[in-house]
């Protein structure tokens, strides 16, 4: 347990993580891959190249320093950030070298000494939050359905749209899938030619559970950001054998009576239509509204597999093309606004967010504007942990 004091110094260290937050984070990242290099076949690099990890970082260190009296208020991000790490392989070892890294960020970049309070309250912080993220995430591992990275074959290949791919996966040594829940990710360990390090990314499953595949819809993504993406399109072909973590993540469907209500952002549809598909397995008389907002008809993935879905009047597919080609197409064009969803939404409901950051934070402060409790709103990000409600 903290001391009082050491609680007064870590609430007192919070207008200063405002301000130089980032610029400790990312010292420590540079500092971190320099000496440990062999770490960089975890993180993703691209977050560090512009900067989304060590403003995550930033925000969760903030987070701790507002909530350090009442710690328990922080357990749902660190679960989420839990199922990350699990996915991609962090392990206990890990947690005692960035916590020594950590500290020597602050240290240099606040320049405080090693004996500062400042330091030794922040010290005692970490060893209490990564001893919770540690025993957290061995429970995740031992009821994980594999170790590690299994090699999977890819089993079918098939274009979605301009910008979209599904990649269906079958287990290499033939044995039988475990489930999953609707919503959840898995990580691809990409060894891509030329690249000293491997890459590691999460991907929605986009089909339902209890499928002989898992399936991933890949949007492909500009380069550098994209190198992961551009690989699967471009050099991955039926046949061709990808390790793959367990499915993972807490941004899963609920199973209440209560109207589903899914808002999706381009390829932010995967998680949702795993979701869809679940729903209508499970509770058939439910009802949906799913509204895709998409950029036009050439971009907009599994158009016709969601289609073919809609045969029942308690469903509703809503289309919105922010600049359509064809005029007539979709069922809205534009933004989406606070107008044009209440028209679609139910008195009540469960509401499922995924998409681009801007689309997510639009669509949460709408909702909110339309009176949609924070408790019935679920969300997930394509990329370091955040929320939406108090950033």
């Amino acid at each position: 347990m903290l001391t009082q004091d050491q609680i007064s110094t870590i609430k007192a260290t919070i207008p200063v993580l405002e301000e130089h937050g980032v610029t400790v984070t990312t010292h420590f990242y540079k500092t971190l891959f320099e000496d440990y290099p062999q770490l960089l076949n975890l993180f993703n690099h691209v977050n560090q190249d512009t900067g989304a990890q060590p403003k995550a970082l930033a925000y969760s260190l903030y987070q701790a320093a507002v909530h350090i009296d009442r710690l328990e208020a922080i357990l749902p991000v660190v679960h989420q950030i839990a199922h990350k790490h699990r996915s991609i392989g962090v392990k206990e070892e890990h947690y005692p070298i960035v916590g020594e890294y950590l500290l020597k960020a602050m240290q240099e970049k606040l320049d405080l000494s090693a004996d500062d309070p400042i330091i030794e309250a922040w010290g005692a912080t970490y060893e209490i939050v990564a001893d919770v993220f540690i025993q957290v995430e061995k429970e995740m591992y031992e009821e994980a359905p594999w170790e590690g990275f299994k090699n999977m074959r890819v089993d079918k290949k098939v274009r979605e749209s301009d910008e979209i791919t599904s990649f269906y996966f079958v287990p290499e040594d033939g044995s039988k899938l475990p489930g999953f829940k609707s919503g959840q990710y898995i990580s691809v360990e990409a060894s891509i030619p030329g690249e000293k390090y491997k890459h590691i990314r999460q991907y929605s499953l986009s089909d339902a559970p209890g499928m002989p595949h898992y399936r991933i819809s890949v949007k492909r993504e500009e380069s550098p950001q994209g190198i992961v993406s551009n690989y699967l399109h471009n050099q991955v072909e039926v046949g061709d054998v990808i390790p793959m973590s367990a499915p993972a993540g807490d941004f899963t469907i609920t199973e209440t009576d209560k109207p589903l209500v899914l808002l999706s952002g381009g390829v932010g549809l995967t998680p949702l239509l795993s979701m869809y598909k679940r729903a209508r397995e499970v509770q058939p008389d439910r009802p949906i509204t799913f509204i895709q907002a998409v950029r036009n008809e050439n971009v907009h993935g599994m158009k016709e597999e969601i289609q073919q879905l809609q045969q029942d009047d308690h469903i509703k597919h809503i289309v919105s093309y922010e600049k359509p080609e064809d005029i007539n197409a979709g069922d809205l064009h534009g933004l989406l606004t606070k107008e044009t969803l209440a028209a679609f939404l139910p008195d009540e409901g469960e509401y499922y967010l995924c998409g681009p950051e801007a689309f997510m934070r639009a669509m949460y402060n709408e909702l909110q504007e339309l009176g949609i409790p924070a408790d019935n709103i679920s969300y997930e990000f394509f990329g370091p942990t955040m929320t939406l409600a108090e950033s």
